[in-house]
Order: C-alpha cells, then structure tokens, then sequence
C-alpha cells in the first residue's frame, strides 16, 4: 500500500493495523509459535509483537465501529494480474520468470541452465509466432548473455541480458518479435485455482457446477470458440455465455462468424480473467443461480431503460440467453412503453430488434408469441405516423429519420407474415410529396423500386422531375442520393436515368455548384471503385444521348473541366 498522504489515511490505517494486531494476539493466546501474516510492507513495521502497544489501546481505537456481517472467499489470481503493467501496484514486473528461476530452485539445476532452458523457451515461443529461431542461434544468445553478465559486473544473466541477447541474436535488432511473447513468458499465462472446499458465494457455485456439467474449464490464454446452436451440448454454452454477459462477467464477447449468415453459428473470443471473479460476486446481490441472477437483473433494469431501442436489445439478449422470466418481465415493460411513444423515430428503430427477436426465437425454440404481438402493433403504428413524421424535416433529422427507415425496412425482411402492405404503403405517402425531404423521398422511393412496386419509367419521371430546373440543386443533390446509395446499378444498367443525372449536373448553376458537389461526391464515393469506372466510361464514351445544350458546348475546350469535374466525383475519364 502506498504511504498515508493525509489525517483519513493515517486514521484508516491506525484502524486495519489494531484490527490485525488484535487478530495476532488472538492467534498467540491459542499457543501458535509461527504466525505468517499476508499484506502490504508498509504496514510489516506495525504488526511486530516486541512493539505492540497495549492491548488496551487497540481496543480504544477500535471502540464504537458500526457491525456489518460479511462473507469470505478465495479468488483465483493469475500471472497477468500480478504483473505491474496490469495497474497492480504491488506486483511484480516479470512473474513469468521468477517462476522459471522457482522450477530451476526446485530441481536444482545450476550454472547456465537457467539462461540456456529459457533462451529455449524464447526460441519456441518465436517459432509459434512463424519467426525464425534456430538451435545455433539459441547457442550464439546464451553467449552473449554471459558476456553481457561478465561486463556489467554480474555473477550471471539475469533477465535484461537474456533480453538483449534474445532481441540482438534471435530477433535481429527489432524489439517487436520479442513483444510478441512477452505475455507468454516474462508474465506468463498461469491461472490460478481454488480448491472446491473453500467457502464461495452460490452463484460462483452454481456457475462451477454449470461448468463441470458442460465439460469446460475456463483458461486465461484467449481464445476463440465456434458454436454450432443445433447441437444441444454447445447450444447450452451459447446460452451460459450470453448469461454472463448479461450480468456483466465477460468471459467471452462474441465475434464475427466469417461468411456464414445463418442464424446457427456463433463465434466467441474467451478469456478468463481474475477480475471476472469479482464481478461474479457482485453480481450474486441478483440471484443465487446464473439463470435466476440474469433473469432479475434484465427485469430491474427494463424498468430503467431510456428507450424502445435499449428495451429491444434487453429483449434480444433475454431470447439468447433462454430467460422466460426476463422475457416476460422485458415484454411487459415494452408494451406499455409502445403504447405511450408517440415519436415515429423510435418505432422504426425497435422493429429490427424485434424482429431478429422473433427469428431467433423460431430458431431456439422460445415461446415469442408476446413478442410478435408488440411487433405488429409497432409496424402498423410506425406506418400510420410516417408520412406525418417524415414533414418538415431539416438536414439532420431527415439523415436520422432516413437511417429508421432503412432499419426498420431491414427488420421486415426477416420475417414472414408481416404487415408488408401498410409498410409499402406508407413508403408511397414519403416518395411522392414534394414537401418531403429529398434525402428522405429519394430513399423510399429506391425501397419501392427495390420492392418490385415502382417499374424503370416511374423512376425516371420522378427523377426527371425532382432534378428539374426548377428544384432547387441542394434538395435535388439530397434527393439523388437517397435514390442512389447502395450501389450503382440503376445508373449502369438504365442510361435514361444516367442521361437524366448526366444532364442535372451539366446544368447546375455555377453559383450553388460548389454546394451541392460534396453531397453528390459522398453519393458517387460510396459506389465500388468497378462502378464508378464503368459509369465514367459510359459518359466518356458516349453512351449517355447529348442533352440539350451540347450543341452550344465546345467539347474539346470543355475537356480539362470534365477531367476535373470526374476526378472529383471518382470517376475515371477518358480521353
């Protein structure tokens, strides 16, 4: 412990050494000879008995201090944790390799054994890490670990001088292979263990019979687990792990699955750490079982929630975790939080969230019937209240308002039997009105045509009429790229919307061209560098029909500004 720095630590610390003190004089009145006392050094000087000030004096200090009854147990400690880089003060900067000089003690092994078996380790580890280490090398970094102990005045290497030799000779100058096994062996991957006898909170026990059950022990090496949910046995791993997240003890936080889309597969990146013994125990206030535990927490924490979309997640992470009661208590509070929300936003973004509920649900067997309820109420709310929703917006809240309607348009297509027509119809009040925001218009217009409900001439006079001359360029520009962000297959393969575009930007006004060309360069930077290629070659080729005023243009005078103009937009002109 670091030394008092004012009056409330000089009394905190007048109190834990006549608690320690009292406890030693307990322990010899009981006739134990040798006492072993774990804590910091600094309070070492307090707790020697020849300076024990009077029994009395202790009891004083301890008088009158409020009783609270509390529970002990063991926490497993690792060779992470110990290590300074971990923020424990008190620790050590190399466990790793006092455990190395520890085995060597044990088996007695003298001279330059220790230095060669761990250049041997250092050699091995490298070569795990695809580095080249050779036994010649080995041979050339222990000499040179001895000559730098003789140098420095050293009766042997110690653990810098087998560092220097190991990065000059094994690493080839460069400190960076040797970083890559620093963690697995100047600190080392040691967990440490609890006996079963020791005294332990019930939801630490329920977890440790969980896992003898599912054959699993917990390490503190990361690593990565794949998990097929069709078999029982690693379904019910799934299940644990999103448990434990939910109470916040993060063995494992999930990663991404590769190119597998289905609903079957989960990936995990495990790591056990001490701390997460510590949150264990914190968590017990819930429950005496991870169930139990998962389900109260995820109960009083809806009743805190601040929206629909955190009550959807909290939902989402109840079906994962296979909680009934959390899924009943997290419904409860959704439906009446749906009931009052009058905003248009938040209901589009919670019909996601909802959805892969329900999908996961299909999947895990889970009883979502609550769920899907919520769910079509949320659509059909959501559509009523869009077209009102989406008026009068500014640049900020039609990006927002743009962004709901993608979700919510993405958590449709999960599910079969939704309320498709209200959604379409609802998309047709946005597209049409001129009073709406272009960005906004554009975009429901592109879901329709995605949809099968608009044909290739609809667009086209609707493009044709919102980039006329009269629209003003900056709505135009915001209502282009609503229509076109995604991809660019609506300009490559229908050259009357190419020609329309091609002419918008053609007659731009000069004045109000330096505003709309950022909007229109995000809109065609999204495209692949393959569709912006063939796009620019299309126009350099020709096969966009002139528009009206390319008879009054001089083309080859025009040049440099077109390759100016297409370097902008991330086209490739031709010449």
């Amino acid at each position: 412990m670091r030394p008092t720095t004012g009056l409330a630590d000089v009394m905190e610390n007048n109190l834990r050494e006549a608690a320690m003190r009292r406890l030693l004089r307990a322990a010899i009145r009981e006739g134990h000879g040798r006492i072993a006392v774990v804590c910091g050094a600094y309070h070492a000087p307090a707790l020697v008995p020849a300076d024990f000030p009077p029994a009395s004096a202790d009891n004083k200090v301890l008088a009158g201090l409020p009783k609270t009854k509390v529970a002990v147990t063991w926490v497993p400690w690792t060779s992470d944790r110990l290590s300074l880089r971990s923020g424990y003060g008190a620790g050590v900067t190399a466990p790793g390799w006092y455990q190395h000089l520890f085995t060597h003690w044990m088996a007695q092994d003298q001279g330059n054994e220790v230095s060669t078996t761990w250049l041997v380790r250092v050699a091995r580890a490298l070569r795990k890490e695809n580095l080249a280490a050779s036994t010649a090398s080995v041979v050339d970094a222990s000499r040179m670990a001895n000559a730098l102990a003789a140098v420095r005045g050293r009766p042997s290497p110690g653990l810098a001088e087998l560092d220097d030799a190991a990065q000059a000779v094994l690493c080839d100058g460069s400190p960076l292979p040797l970083a890559l096994v620093h963690r697995e062996l100047t600190v080392g991957l040691e967990l440490g263990t609890v006996p079963e006898s020791a005294p332990t909170v019930p939801l630490a026990a329920d977890l440790a019979a969980s896992l003898r059950k599912l054959r699993w022990k917990p390490g503190s090496m990361e690593e990565v687990l794949s998990l097929d949910l069709r078999k029982p046995p690693q379904l019910a791993r799934s299940v644990l792990l999103h448990r434990l997240a939910l109470l916040g003890v993060d063995w494992g936080v999930q990663a991404e699955t590769g190119r597998t889309t289905g609903t079957f597969k989960e990936a995990w990146t495990l790591q056990w750490r001490p701390e997460l013994a510590v949150a264990l125990v914190e968590a017990s206030r819930y429950g005496t079982t991870v169930a139990s535990a998962a389900a109260t927490y995820v109960s009083e924490h809806a009743q805190e929630a601040r929206g629909l979309t955190e009550l959807s997640e909290l939902l989402a992470g109840c079906l994962l975790a296979d909680l009934p009661d959390g899924i009943a208590g997290v419904v409860s509070v959704l439906g009446e939080r749906t009931a009052l929300q009058q905003d248009v936003g938040p209901l589009l973004e919670t019909i996601a969230p909802l959805a892969r509920t329900c999908r996961y649900g299909n999947v895990r067997g889970v009883d979502v019937t609550g769920v899907r309820k919520i769910l079509d109420t949320t659509i059909v709310r959501a559509c009523v209240g869009l077209p009102t929703a989406c008026a009068g917006l500014d640049d900020d809240a039609a990006a927002a308002m743009r962004r709901a309607i993608d979700s919510a348009h993405h958590g449709l297509s999960l599910l079969p039997g939704l309320p498709l027509e209200d959604w379409h119809r609802a998309l047709a009040a946005v597209a049409g009105p001129d009073r709406i925001h272009g960005s906004v218009a554009g975009r429901a217009t592109r879901l329709m045509l995605d949809a099968g409900l608009l044909d290739g001439d609809d667009v086209a006079a609707r493009l044709s009429r919102r980039l006329s001359i009269a629209a003003p360029p900056q709505e135009s520009a915001a209502w282009l790229d609503g229509l076109l962000s995604g991809d660019a297959t609506l300009l490559i393969y229908d050259r009357r919307l190419l020609q329309i575009v091609d002419g918008w930007v053609a007659g731009v006004d000069d004045d109000v061209f330096g505003d709309v060309l950022p909007l229109l360069r995000r809109t065609f930077s999204a495209f692949s560098r393959p569709e912006r290629r063939e796009i620019g070659e299309q126009v350099s080729r020709g096969g966009v029909e002139p528009n009206t005023l390319a008879g009054t243009l001089d083309i080859t005078g025009a040049g440099p500004a077109v390759q100016t103009m297409a370097r902008y937009l991330g086209w490739q002109a031709t010449a």
